[in-house]
């Protein structure tokens, strides 16, 4: 007998940003395999699972992702319910595909359940619309990295072309973004954001412009980071010093029960 394996949205980083499906998927796995960046309070949510921490960081220890793939597998062939939990959405820059692929081709049932990017919590709490009427009819997230043998990244057209932009896991090559997208023709006084920890009680928000963007960025402190540009961007800094209301904690909700369909999957 096998499982099935749900690769989960953790989204941003709150507890209370996460969808009720994976609310309710965390309560009943039996293995949870969960990125280094999620946060105690969603794991917590997993109190009857054996927790498994497979984590990317860069440039420190990560756990391999072959070991990945096959752990879910070995663990699907064992328990019901096995959650891959992602930071933000499994299907962008989660490297889901590759898992997707492995339980695939092993036979493993799989299903994906989406969560909030951090591009779209980034922009929330800045009370900024990505798009508008007028002004921004695109909208592009991409990372300028590229692993070794990879085809090369042709990130920088991508960027050009959009009217906003979101580079994931870009603060650390600040330097070389601002460089290219000069190089390209972008507006130096193009305004840019750059959102540390995007949900959490710790977010650090810096504005300013895309000739100014290394010392924006080097203001963090170290967190997971997303850089932020387009005109939408210009009042940002005001808007965001605008007083609100933030919840805190998940809703206190009965928890309604998991049915399935007539396909089998969970809703």
């Amino acid at each position: 007998m096998t499982g099935t394996v749900y690769l989960v949205g953790a989204g941003p980083g709150a507890a209370d940003l996460l969808t009720l499906r994976a609310a309710r998927l965390l309560e009943r796995a039996d293995v949870l395999f969960h990125d280094a960046l999620v946060s105690r309070e969603v794991l917590a949510l997993a109190s009857r699972a054996a927790k498994v921490e497979v984590g990317k960081r860069s440039g420190k220890l990560s756990t391999a992702q072959h070991f990945i793939n096959k752990r879910l597998v070995d663990a699907a062939r064992k328990h019901e319910v096995v959650v891959r939990l992602k930071g933000g959405d499994p299907l962008l820059f989660g490297r889901a595909h590759e898992e997707m692929a492995f339980l695939k081709e092993n036979g493993i049932a799989f299903e994906i359940v989406p969560g909030v990017t951090a591009a779209l919590a980034a922009a929330a709490e800045l009370r900024t619309s990505l798009t508008r009427r007028g002004l921004s009819r695109s909208v592009a997230f991409l990372t300028t990295r590229a692993a070794p043998g990879e085809a090369p990244n042709d990130w920088l057209r991508t960027a050009v072309a959009a009217d906003t932009v979101a580079i994931y896991m870009g603060a650390g090559e600040a330097d070389s973004i601002r460089r290219d997208l000069l190089a390209a023709g972008k507006p130096a006084a193009t305004p840019v954001a750059v959102v540390e920890n995007a949900s959490l009680p710790e977010a650090s928000f810096d504005f300013g412009t895309l000739d100014r963007l290394p010392e924006i960025a080097a203001r963090g402190s170290g967190g997971p980071s997303l850089i932020l540009l387009g005109e939408v961007f210009a009042d940002a800094a005001i808007i965001r010093a605008w007083p609100s209301a933030r919840s805190s904690s998940l809703p206190t909700a009965p928890v309604i029960p998991i049915g399935r369909g007539r396909s089998g999957a969970l809703r």
